[in-house]
């Protein structure tokens, strides 16, 4: 009988959970049994289940408690992300806002009420708005980078200190991000930011788009692919894994170890 690591490599998550839980009922103080399962509820969109798993983790053993704290947060993040996807809630900007997204917010909230095409107005007032953000993608130069998702473009999503934010890419000198190691890093990448005024922020950043926990297609759920929704000409909404576009290539953000942004000061003492 496969094991739930061998079901879950094979895409069967609900038989994956089956067993994993069985393990558990044989095992109940193995606490790498109660990791492996909040981090499965987490894929599969069972948040509060998820939330439960890791309080029980964190109470069987001190070591945890750093790595509760952290995904308790990240949980709570995932639920206001919802909200603000749907149109119900508003995002945080981190830092000052820049006059563009206004527009992007806005636009959001037509988005998830399915006026797109009243969406996609605001999004081109704020796209034209918006500074292009030359840099390097490890080590590929760039004229202009963007979220593929019609959505964010020009925006990163981040959860900073316990806070759901959207990052304004100008705003931003360099972000490095870990080679996913763990099933949650399919949930999200941790990530060093470093900002325009040299300030430095450890964060998570969204691996999968808003709704794919929802998804019927197992490969989505765990990242290993993205596919569009286009809801009207011109709209891109995406599912499962992440991805950036340039002008030169598109790239899933579980590949990206390094994106350095050229400030307009570098620009300007070339």
């Amino acid at each position: 009988m496969m094991g739930a690591k061998e079901l879950l490599q094979q895409g069967q998550l609900d038989q994956a959970l089956e067993t994993l839980q069985q393990s558990i009922r044989n095992a109940p103080s193995d606490t790498k049994l109660r990791v492996f399962l909040f981090q499965l509820l987490c894929v599969m969109g069972a948040w509060e289940r998820a939330l439960s798993q890791l309080q029980v983790a964190g109470d069987m053993d001190s070591l945890n408690l750093p790595m509760a704290q952290t995904y308790r947060e990240a949980i709570r993040c995932e639920l206001f992300r919802q909200e603000v996807f749907s149109g119900d809630k508003t995002p945080l900007i981190f830092g000052d806002p820049p006059e563009w997204t206004a527009f992007l917010v806005e636009a959001l909230k037509h988005s998830g009420k399915g006026e797109h095409s009243q969406a996609e107005s605001l999004r081109n007032q704020a796209f034209e708005l918006a500074p292009t953000t030359p840099g390097t993608i490890d080590g590929q130069a760039f004229e202009w980078i963007a979220d593929a998702d019609s959505r964010l473009g020009p925006m990163i999503e981040a959860i900073v200190n316990g806070r759901y934010y959207w990052i304004p890419m100008q705003r931003l000198k360099k972000v490095t991000m870990e080679a996913p190691e763990d099933l949650r890093d399919m949930v999200w990448t941790p990530a060093q930011l470093t900002f325009e005024n040299e300030g430095e922020a450890v964060a998570l950043i969204p691996s999968r788009y808003p709704g794919t926990e929802n998804a019927s297609e197992p490969a989505l759920k765990l990242s290993h692919k993205t596919e569009w929704q286009t809801p009207a000409e011109g709209v891109y909404l995406g599912l499962g894994q992440r991805m950036l576009a340039t002008d030169q290539d598109d790239y899933p953000l579980l590949n990206v170890r390094e994106i350095e942004f050229q400030s307009a000061t570098d620009s300007e003492t070339e």
